[in-house]
Formats: C-alpha cells, structure tokens, sequence
C-alpha cells in the first residue's frame, strides 16, 4: 500500500528532478547571454534584434557584460547564462576543466584589434627585448597565447618573460603606473590605451597569428535547445554581415552600450572583422594548436580534442 508520505516524498523528488533538467524550447522563457565591450554581440544588445526575433517565441533576453572569456566561461559552466563569446584561448582552458560548454559558432579574424603595448619611454624595440620583462595581459584570455606565439616568434619561451596576470581594468592600471614592461591586450581597451602619451604598439596579433573569436553555450542547453540556437546564430551571421558594410553606423551603437568613447569606439571599429558562421575545420585545427601549445606549457594538465565540444546543427556540416 502507497502511503500518503511516501506520495509526497515521491512527488517532492519528481520535481526536483525536473527542476534539475534543461529547459526545452517549449518552456523556455529566457535566454541569457554573456557580451563584452566590443563585437557582434554588443551591437545585438544595443539594437535588440535578438529580443524582437526571439519575442515571437516568447522567450525573453537577459543581457549580462563581462570584462573579459574566462567568468563568463564559468557563468556559461555553471549555468547561470545560457549563450555567450570570447576569445580563442578561455575555451581551451575551460575544456581542460570539463566545463559543460559547446563551441556553436566561429567568428575568424585576422588579429588586427589585439597587440602588445609599450608604455611612454620603453627601451624595448624587438619581441626579443622582451626577455626578462614584466608582461602583463590576463590569464586564460585570448592575450595570453598572443603573449606566448609572439615569443616563439622570437625564439623566446614563456620563461623568458614575468608574466603578471591582470584583467584588463586593472592591467591598464598597472601599464599606466609602470609597474609592467608591456601589455597584451585587444580591443576596445587596446583602442583606448593607444590615445595614452607615448604609448607604442610593440606588434599586432595580425603579424603574429590569427585570433579567432567564439561563441559558446551550455551543453545541457544547446542539446534541449537546439533551435534556439541555431536561431540565434543565424540573426547574429546577419547582423554582423550588416556592420561589416556599415562600420560608421556601428561606432555610435557600441560607444552608447559599452560607454567606451567614441573616439577609441571608432578605432576599433575600423579594424574589427564582423563575421558569425558555424565553425570550421580550419578553426577547430588552430584551436588544436592552441590547445597543443598551453598542454606542453604545463598551463593545461592534460592535452584535450577540440573537436569534441564542437556542435554542429542539424543540417550543416
């Protein structure tokens, strides 16, 4: 016989195991999304072509800004946003750690809005000059393997510098002070920074390598959730093929969500590549070879495969 306790005990577990799976595109009401202070996904907040396509379906759009990859990486692990970007390295470091993420679309880019910086009166003038100083540059974020590549470009090692591990609010500080020799950044902070007295662009990420740009999302979301993402990267692939032919129209749109001046708002534009597709063999080899680079480093503990966390939507190969 079922006894009313044993009723409510199975009842109260029931719901907690439904409390505990993904929301389908059925009962889902919210999509939260991680952004930065520059990109496609700033311009989608700013414009809300996403809220008005994903209003139809009632779903809501929650907008969360991060200073840069790695905790909006761990936001996206934990589950407290849904969809976010970054750059090529936080991925990396976030698949070592078994973070429950999906790689769900590629942005290429060249690497022009990305450098390493010298402050006012610096003595050094080579990638080689770097031996021995102080770089600062956050860790885990897409500046941290620009940092190592340009060292290897000059036959230096990782242990041939100090790096000094900084977010970008507080290695501008740093920079600023003199408390660092050079700063691996990328914009729109690299944008700001160049307006600083005396500063200098020691190298663009463009003459070193290229730097891709990903979107990423929950696993336990994108499995439940499919369409949802699947539309939303196709309304950012068209957003983005509209700045990319509309750059004077986009400086004004960052500068007002991300309170970045103008000035360093439309620097920054002008260098950008503005482009959202799924992703690639390509970007998953260079992804490989970063992943490669951090293992032999002894900055990943184990070597991970890419491909693995790389989603593919049904229809698309």
């Amino acid at each position: 016989m079922v006894t009313r306790r044993a009723s409510l005990v199975a009842i109260a577990t029931g719901l907690a195991v439904m409390a505990s799976l993904p929301a389908t595109a059925q009962d889902l009401h919210e999509l939260r999304i991680g952004y930065q202070k520059n990109g496609v996904l700033a311009i989608a907040r700013q414009q809300q072509v996403l809220d008005a396509r994903l209003a139809a379906d009632g779903i809501a759009v929650k907008w969360v800004e991060f200073p840069y990859g790695p905790p909006l990486l761990e936001a996206l692990n934990v589950g407290s946003i849904d969809f976010g970007t970054t750059g090529d390295s936080p991925p990396i470091f976030a698949q070592a750690a078994r973070a429950n993420l999906l790689y769900v679309a590629a942005s290429p880019a060249a690497g022009s809005g990305a450098a390493i910086l010298l402050p006012k009166g610096s003595p050094i003038q080579s990638l080689a000059d770097l031996k021995g100083k102080r770089v600062a540059f956050a860790k885990a974020s897409s500046a941290h393997n620009f940092t190592i590549a340009a060292l290897e470009k000059a036959g230096l090692t990782y242990a041939d510098i100090t790096p000094t591990y900084l977010p970008p609010a507080d290695a501008r500080a740093a920079f600023e002070q003199g408390a660092v020799d050079a700063w691996t950044i990328w914009d729109p902070y690299f944008a700001i920074a160049e307006q600083g007295d005396g500063v200098r662009i020691l190298t663009l990420a463009k003459d070193v390598l290229p730097q891709n740009s990903f979107y990423l999302a929950n696993r336990d979301f994108t499995l439940a959730n499919p369409e949802v993402i699947r539309t939303v990267v196709d309304e950012l692939a068209k957003l983005a093929a509209w700045a990319e032919s509309h750059r004077a129209e986009v400086a004004p749109i960052l500068a007002e969500i991300t309170g970045v001046e103008l000035a360093a708002t439309e620097r920054s534009v002008e260098r950008a590549d503005y482009v959202v597709a799924w992703v690639t063999e390509r970007e998953v080899a260079e992804q490989q070879k970063i992943a490669d680079r951090f293992h032999a480093l002894g900055l990943i503990p184990e070597p991970i495969t890419v491909r693995d966390i790389v989603w593919t939507p049904e229809g698309k190969s």
